[in-house]
């Protein structure tokens, strides 16, 4: 039968029937073997183009929503993508894959967790539970992947017309985040809360599967349908301002090494530029900075600098080449909870309450051997000139030179 749909209008309108046999309930299965054996290549428009007809047709979303999952997983691996555009290093779209890729490495390492669930010992519970939550943490770094989509993708396809797979795509990413939600709280804190090996299993399929699942279908449907129609549609310049605004949001587990330089002319590369990066200074209370001049400062500071602002998230830190801790830009934009260990958030939790209260206004800790070196890190309050709380800094410094330190040092001397 499949000789017979021989264009892409037949390919269209026949899988549009079958999503609508799905909403009205034809036996799902039969439903799903047709599309398998009918439409062995679907170009991923053809999805997008029913998708938005269905709802511009009266199919409400919250059905279109429902029916997505059940439509992707017939079509995973089954749409044609040979058609879409190369794509360079650094571009928004290479981002997205280069995610996704780092968010499949935690996938693979939670259902290896999940597979150990079923053979751990009672006292394995507690380490186990740690390394779920470990897991947890860093696939919850997939909301500002997909805030990046619903906040710079999203408007520019709206503008084009393709108002209807975002409409559906944001409300996955919704279901996402309760599901990442009621994993984390489905989670033990305290040893009185510890659960046995036998409520594990129950735990693993109910609660946290669904959340790997939600997430890998979400990879499906954006590497084979929303990235491919998005470079057809999207022009470089659209492309180059979601590029310009990426960090306001964070990288998700994956930090960019390649700066993407667009092809159009500078002078329209300069309408989009903020004015202070075309050489103005950064004019503070007690002087100015050229930009270039502000980033060689925190770049050559002999202290490393990360600062969390008044809604916990990361919003910048100092990039030298000696940093005591690594960082790299995928932290930018995420809960600083996620940034640490499971087994130590309740402290950086009570710092930040402290500090917002008003109770605390700085926290210091060292480290005597930290890869052979003294370490000391010191936590203080930001606050406004009226006292508001602007969040934390917090700095870090290899002090192993200065405990060694005896006499005085009156006379030049180069450090080497």
């Amino acid at each position: 039968m499949s000789e017979i749909i021989n264009n892409s209008t037949q390919k269209k309108e026949m899988l549009k029937h079958l999503i609508l046999q799905l909403h009205d309930g034809v036996a799902p299965e039969a439903i799903k073997s047709r599309l398998v054996d009918l439409l062995k290549s679907v170009p991923y428009n053809l999805v997008v183009e029913v998708e938005q007809e269905l709802i511009a047709e009266g199919l409400p979303e919250e059905e279109v929503l429902r029916l997505c999952d059940i439509h992707a997983q017939v079509l995973d691996g089954t749409i044609d993508t040979s058609q879409a555009k190369s794509i360079p290093q650094g571009h928004p779209v290479d981002t997205f894959h280069q995610e996704n890729r780092a968010l499949e490495t935690y996938i693979a390492k939670a259902k290896e967790a999940f597979n150990e669930g079923n053979r751990i010992s009672k006292e394995q519970v507690k380490e186990y539970i740690l390394k779920l939550k470990g897991i947890l943490n860093a696939l919850s770094d997939v909301d500002k992947h997909y805030k990046r989509k619903e906040y710079l993708l999203f408007p520019y396809l709206e503008k084009a017309g393709i108002t209807g797979p975002p409409k559906v795509m944001w409300g996955k990413h919704d279901q996402t985040r309760v599901l990442l939600k009621a994993a984390h709280d489905s989670l033990p804190e305290t040893e009185a809360e510890m659960i046995s090996t036998e409520e594990i299993p129950s735990l693993i399929v109910l609660v946290l599967l669904p959340v790997i699942e939600a997430i890998e279908g979400m990879i499906m449907k954006e590497e084979e349908i929303l990235l491919p129609m998005s470079l057809d549609t999207l022009s470089e310049e659209d492309w180059y301002r979601i590029y310009q605004e990426t960090l306001q949001f964070g990288f998700c587990l994956y930090d960019p090494s390649v700066e993407w330089k667009p092809g159009f002319s500078k002078k329209t590369e300069e309408i989009d530029e903020p004015k202070y990066l075309n050489g103005e200074a950064i004019r503070l209370s007690s002087g100015t900075f050229a930009l270039k001049e502000l980033e060689a400062l925190f770049v050559t500071l002999p202290i490393d600098i990360t600062y969390v602002d008044a809604n916990d998230k990361v919003k910048f830190f100092s990039h030298s080449p000696n940093r005591v801790f690594d960082r790299n830009r995928s932290i930018l934009g995420r809960d600083v909870r996620l940034c640490h260990p499971p087994g130590s958030v309740y402290i950086v939790e009570q710092i930040i309450s402290d500090f917002r209260s008003g109770k605390e206004n700085k926290a210091a800790f060292w480290i005597s051997n930290f890869k052979g070196r003294f370490v000391h890190i010191e936590y203080t309050a930001l606050r406004g000139a009226d006292g508001e709380y602007l969040g934390v800094i917090e700095v870090t410094q290899d002090i192993t030179a200065f405990r060694s330190l005896e006499g005085d040092q009156r006379l030049l001397s180069y450090a080497k």
